[in-house]
């Protein structure tokens, strides 16, 4: 064969394979276009469906709580003013600066550790071995009927649970209470700002444990109660169900020279690919000086429900308002599907004035950073100094893993120390019987205790219907709003719990006769 009809068949070739690669190149590009429209009007949808920025508005207003004397912020609106929304949305993908390896480039600050002095008491390590073999059920088998609907209302079996209550994982969010230590001594020395600082990185903080948690905690029953008394960290925090429909979880936390509260109902729609949480309530901190910060968490949503590997994702402005000299806007970045930096949080602390006293950012499951001083004003998210400082870092995950994910903290919060369970009400979380068979791997009689109190669950709201009240909390007048009244550590020391029924047990012939 003729060398040059050689050579000129394989220029043909060659073209023909380039032609080829630049075609494979549009279609990937055309596919990436494709999911990006299909996460925009997903996100359009969800919008159109369900409360935004400006319920958070509502919120804190409807509870009397306004920034005093804070020019731009007189009213506490947890919307960005539209500079900061110009600032946030200035960040574009390549200009996004990496967390992966902070450590190369920012410094810790010179921050106290937040050291109590209380001796460190032993806590369990891992969960126990499970008795029998897990097994595999459909999350999409088990809601697909339910398309659109509050999710709270939906029985699920014990497999899609973890073994902690609801009213657990609300103690989960004081994993980092140490923050609010700090906070406090940097009030106390005259530093306003890092007091703030340290506020806005524990709001942060409690988002880190959701990661790779894909189990439900357990609903608790009407009048369903939670202690945690952890002297190593400072603190004693109680929780109770104080309303069945809707679902509302009330709790209070003391610690070193602070004071933690609020209540909870969550609004959950599933959407088909995904289920979005909707957090109803307001979280306030006061400080034993006077100063209170008070802010409501961000939307949740879980995606992949039916295809693909399942995540959770947090998104919206976080308005954290302070009565004094400092506030706090923070915005959770939602995750787009071909996302390669998720999980950014990034925002400003601004003074009575709304002058910017300081940059925040960094990623809600890994760490939070600060730059203060004259230039942050000039300072764009996207540029952030390396001079920056640490405010917060996750805590490694334990060693023992297991499918619920659960972390070092949490995996303490259903144990009965010895001598714990003689002191506790017939109401507490820890002697929930299908909590505690799923927690030791017992799954059918995890099953079984679970159905029988749902039934009971389903009493409650005729209990509700006839007067029933909460026995630690109380409604604040007209609001939505439930306060502590005090009297359970009293009560707990003197072990006087005859008013806390065995809500875990059967119902009796009297209890039945007052819900009829």
């Amino acid at each position: 064969m003729n060398e040059n009809l050689v050579k000129e068949c394989e220029q043909i070739m060659l073209s023909e394979f380039s032609e080829m690669h630049e075609q494979i190149k549009l279609l990937h590009e055309e596919r990436t276009n494709l999911f990006d429209a299909l996460r925009q009007l997903e996100a359009a949808n969800l919008e159109s469906g369900a409360p935004g920025i400006d319920d958070n508005v509502y919120q804190l207003s409807k509870h009397g709580f306004s920034s005093l004397g804070r020019g731009k912020y007189s009213e506490c609106s947890t919307t960005a003013s539209s500079d900061d929304k110009q600032e946030f949305e200035d960040v574009s993908e390549e200009d996004e600066p990496s967390f992966h390896d902070t450590d190369e480039y920012f410094n810790e600050p010179s921050v106290g550790s937040g050291s109590n002095g209380y001796t460190d008491i032993k806590r369990r390590t891992k969960l126990p071995d499970p008795a029998e073999k897990e097994r595999g059920v459909s999350l999409w088998s088990m809601i697909k009927d339910n398309v659109g609907k509050d999710l709270t209302r939906v029985c699920l079996p014990v497999y899609f649970n973890e073994p902690i209550s609801s009213l657990q994982k609300c103690f989960e969010d004081l994993e980092y209470s140490y923050l609010l230590d700090r906070a406090y001594e940097h009030g106390k020395s005259g530093n306003g700002l890092l007091r703030a600082l340290n506020v806005a990185a524990f709001a942060v903080s409690g988002y880190a444990s959701t990661e790779g948690r894909h189990c439900k905690p357990f609903n608790p029953l009407l009048g369903e109660t939670y202690e945690a008394d952890f002297p190593e960290k400072g603190i004693r925090f109680f929780s109770e169900k104080v309303s069945h429909h809707p679902t509302v979880i009330a709790c209070h936390c003391e610690g070193k020279g602070w004071k933690f509260w609020g209540d909870t109902n969550l609004r959950s729609k599933f959407w088909g690919r995904s289920i979005q949480v909707e957090p109803v309530g307001v979280l306030t901190l006061e400080f034993d000086d006077g100063e209170v910060f008070q802010w409501s968490k961000v939307t949740s949503t879980i995606y992949n429900i039916i295809l693909g590997k399942l995540y959770c994702d947090h998104h919206g402005v976080m308005q954290i308002c302070g009565n004094r000299q400092f506030s706090c806007t923070l915005k959770f970045k939602e995750q787009s599907i071909l996302e390669r930096n998720p999980h950014q949080v990034n925002g400003f602390v601004e003074d009575v004035s709304g002058k910017k006293a300081a940059m925040v950012f960094g990623k809600w499951d890994d760490s939070l950073y600060y730059v203060s001083g004259d230039g942050v004003s000039k300072t764009k998210v996207s540029d952030p100094a390396s001079n920056a400082s640490l405010l917060w870092r996750r805590t490694k995950p334990p060693p023992n893993v297991t499918r619920y994910n659960l972390t070092s903290f949490a995996i303490t919060m259903n144990e009965l120390t010895p001598g714990l369970e003689e002191m506790l009400p017939p109401t507490d979380s820890r002697l929930r019987p299908d909590q505690r068979h799923l927690e030791n791997g017992e799954y059918e009689k995890a099953n079984l205790e679970k159905q029988r109190l749902e039934r009971r669950q389903r009493m409650s709201r005729q209990l509700q219907d006839s007067g029933w009240r909460p026995r630690w909390f109380e409604k604040q007048g007209e609001s939505e709003t439930f306060k502590y009244t005090g009297g359970y550590w009293e009560a707990r020391g003197h072990r006087t719990w005859d008013d806390c029924p065995n809500i875990f047990g059967e119902f009796t012939e009297e209890q039945l006769a007052e819900a009829a």
